[in-house]
């Protein structure tokens, strides 16, 4: 599915590390961009800058050059509340390790976000409920991380990242601490939130039966978007 309209759009993006006396510079001039409603796959070794993308991508980090545009904001001109402000409203999150609270239910892990945004508690439980349907997780809600099997536990986090209506899901190996099988209902269900949310998704990942079925692969090499995935190997 091709996406309708440039949603994400970086250019010249540069980040340097220093070291003491090194610097690290782990992407180098990096162009890229990501239509509406598109599943990208970003790909490439060990080292080359994926999670540092992702988190420029998603404002978590900001680049030592270059520039990114969110649903046509220029990010990080933005002051740091507003940008954290923008980036609660219009970006999820799903990582490798789900990090959810382990004390709290998957319901109010999944009403967490609306509740540090301000969303009333009544109001908040109904959209988390709403979610954990969406994820197939309706009948686990009262139970506690340790309850849920580890797919239960990922599923559980993309609720929460869904939690504020985001724009753009950014996920960074969700399926890479999974079996086989988790894996791939993991996997239906990233693209049933497509079809049915039109959510757009860029998904850091070696998991090469994800990233053949994404619209589309982005590999890295030396800092940079290469031609091929070969090229990125």
């Amino acid at each position: 599915m091709e996406g309708s309209g440039q949603m994400l759009l970086l250019e010249g993006v540069t980040k340097t590390f220093q070291t003491g006396p090194e610097r690290l510079e782990v992407l180098r001039g990096t162009d890229l961009h990501i239509g509406r409603g598109e599943i990208v796959a970003i790909v490439g070794p060990s080292g080359v800058g994926k999670s540092t993308l992702l988190h420029i991508m998603g404002a978590l980090d900001r680049p030592t050059c270059g520039s990114v545009r969110l649903d046509g904001t220029d990010v990080f001109s933005l002051d740091d509340v507003a940008r954290a402000a923008f980036r609660n409203r219009t970006v999820g999150f799903v990582f490798q390790f789900h990090h959810l609270m382990r004390e709290l239910t998957a319901l109010e892990n999944v009403m967490m976000p609306l509740l540090i945004g301000g969303r009333p508690t009544e109001s908040a439980a109904r959209r988390a409920r709403e979610l954990l349907g969406a994820v197939r997780l309706e009948e686990r809600a009262g139970h506690k991380p340790g309850e849920l099997s580890g797919g239960e536990e990922q599923r559980c986090a993309v609720a929460r990242a869904l939690a504020a209506g985001p724009l753009l899901i950014l996920a960074d190996e969700p399926s890479g601490n999974l079996d086989r099988a988790s894996s791939e209902e993991l996997h239906d269900l990233i693209w049933r939130l497509r079809e049915t949310m039109g959510q757009t998704f860029a998904i850091v990942t070696h998991n090469e039966d994800l990233s053949r079925r994404a619209d589309r692969v982005i590999p890295l090499r030396d800092g940079r978007v290469a031609d091929s995935v070969e090229e990125a190997a």
